[in-house]
């Protein structure tokens, strides 16, 4: 008999279970980065909303972006040789403010709504949630677009469809965070949603492209090409989304499995292990819910005991403050906000800073600042290793914090030096402030929503994780507001506020690292506890 294909080995190597899950990884990276791919091209098309446009003696238009504008220069009219080529309203003096006004609209729709999308989503299909949350912010990601081409200019329109994109875009963390949570067991938690918690700067970079394809020619597209993106990816969403291993008979741990498990209707114990005899015999689909961790050898049925649920589906989902009572939630909760006042503050500043201090171009600036996610990235991942090995999140969030505030000192004074030691400090920074946020809002929140104390109830896991970055949220719309306010009188100003915000974090997680390291395994990892009635 002719040897198996490298490929067919390959594949024939992974067990059923296996495929699943890095399906679900997969297409649940692919949903939220298509979310922050549509919420990129406001930042990139606010140069063309307001600018000034020189006319050479060529006949050719030499544009002046809003960054540049925005670096200090006063506010001026357009000489005579000069067309005022901004788009109103924005076009007058208080044009900061009214762009202004784009971003904390979106952001503090997204807190407020955040809150009330845990606790819906709770109570309907994630499927369903998530698809009609997605197909809703492609249509009003494209409605701010289509005033370029029907020639709008009332600030109100853009307002209100920022506020409403602002809203429906909460159904995506919490659904997404909740199926992942579902699939994945708690073994290596942290490294997996350090790895996939990589679709920010993904999506930030592929809506960064995509928008600024048509910025200086078409940028009414610069919306619709995303929003038509986020769309379609509702759509894969509804055809494709798993929910629930149990949905298709799966185990949902890639840690060794517990003494029991569920399937949402009874627990199964297992008693004996009997494998069969012959390996290569098809396996009945409920039978592969009970195959333990190598996948490989089937449990025999008569060997399991079915006792009734300690949770699952029968049990209410859990209120807002049911959510607030478990142990970690508000503390994680007060923790983010600080922790995501400083990475937003640098989401929508950074550029400029790197403008004014570095001497470069905004198109410069801007590339330059992706090295920030760049180390964001490498920081989630660290975080999760880290949190991972230890069964300390609070410690490690706690670590990195304390790490970041000098850092930032040493970012402010080292930054001035030049453009190697501002790459430098990019990448670090990037990765200890960036750390703990991606952590919080990953495996510390699916550790909450399944904590000892909800007694194996599963309809925890999207509330926790909206009050966590719903409250998250609210700091990042007051970080880029304080910067405003604070950047005009000195950057410096704008560190200090920086380091005391994550001072701030840190003092939050104080009550919670004491208890990790006075008991072990007491913390928001805790696992969910199989009992028997």
């Amino acid at each position: 008999m002719a040897p198996l294909p490298p490929g067919v080995r390959f594949i024939i190597s992974f067990s059923r279970d296996q495929w699943y899950r890095a399906f679900i990884f997969i297409l649940t990276f692919l949903l939220y980065a298509s979310f922050h791919l549509s919420r990129k091209p406001i930042s990139i098309v606010k140069g063309e909303l307001h600018r000034y446009c020189a006319t050479l003696h060529e006949g050719q238009v030499q544009f002046n972006s809003w960054n540049q504008k925005a670096s200090g220069a006063p506010h001026r009219q357009p000489a005579d040789n000069e067309t005022d080529c901004s788009w109103a309203p924005f076009d007058q003096d208080n044009y900061q403010q009214l762009l202004g006004a784009l971003d904390y609209s979106f952001l503090c729709a997204y807190a407020v709504g955040m809150y009330l999308s845990g606790i819906i989503g709770e109570r309907l299909p994630i499927r369903h949630y998530l698809t009609f949350g997605m197909l809703a912010s492609g249509a009003f990601t494209a409605l701010f677009g289509l005033g370029y081409f029907y020639n709008i200019h009332s600030l109100g329109f853009y307002v209100v469809t920022q506020i409403v994109n602002g809203l429906v875009q909460t159904t995506g963390w919490p659904s997404v965070v909740t199926c992942l949570s579902n699939w994945f067991g708690k073994g290596r938690r942290g490294l997996i949603m350090g790895v996939w918690n990589s679709h920010t700067s993904v999506g930030n970079i592929l809506g960064s492209l995509i928008a600024g394809y048509w910025v200086s020619t078409c940028w009414g597209l610069s919306f619709i090409v995303p929003g038509a993106i986020v769309a379609a990816m509702g759509i894969v969403c509804f055809l494709f989304l798993i929910e629930h291993p149990k949905d298709i008979a799966c185990f949902s741990s890639l840690a060794v499995q517990p003494k029991g498990c569920e399937n949402g209707t009874h627990r199964f114990r297992l008693q004996k292990q009997i494998f069969t005899e012959d390996k290569n015999k098809p396996l009945d689909p409920e039978l592969q819910c009970l195959l333990p961790s190598d996948g490989k050898h089937p449990v025999h049925q008569s060997h399991v005991v079915v006792l009734p649920a300690d949770g699952g589906g029968s049990m209410a989902a859990i209120s807002f403050t049911g959510a607030l009572r478990i142990p970690g939630v508000i503390e994680f909760s007060l923790c983010l906000l600080f922790a995501k006042l400083v990475s937003y503050t640098f989401l929508f500043w950074l550029p400029l800073y790197i403008t004014n201090v570095d001497h470069l171009d905004a198109r410069q600036a801007g590339e330059l600042s992706t090295l920030f996610d760049v180390g964001g990235i490498f920081g989630g991942i660290l975080a999760g290793v880290i949190s991972d090995r230890l069964e300390k999140r609070a410690s490690t969030c706690g670590l990195m914090l304390l790490l970041a505030a000098p850092t930032l000192y040493t970012f402010s004074t080292i930054s001035k030096m030049g453009l190697e030691a501002t790459i430098a400090m990019l990448l670090l920074s990037g990765a200890l402030v960036s750390g703990p946020y991606a952590l919080i809002t990953t495996a510390v929140s699916a550790d909450l929503g399944t904590h000892k104390s909800l007694k194996g109830n599963s309809h925890a896991l999207a509330t926790v994780t909206a009050i966590i970055d719903g409250t998250g949220s609210v700091g990042a719309a007051l970080g880029p507001l304080l910067a405003g306010l604070l950047s005009p009188s000195g950057w410096n100003n704008v560190f200090y506020m920086l380091m005391f915000a994550d001072a701030c974090a840190l003092l939050f997680l104080i009550r919670l690292i004491h208890k990790e390291l006075s008991c072990p395994g007491s913390a928001a990892g805790d696992q969910v506890l199989f009992k028997e009635h």
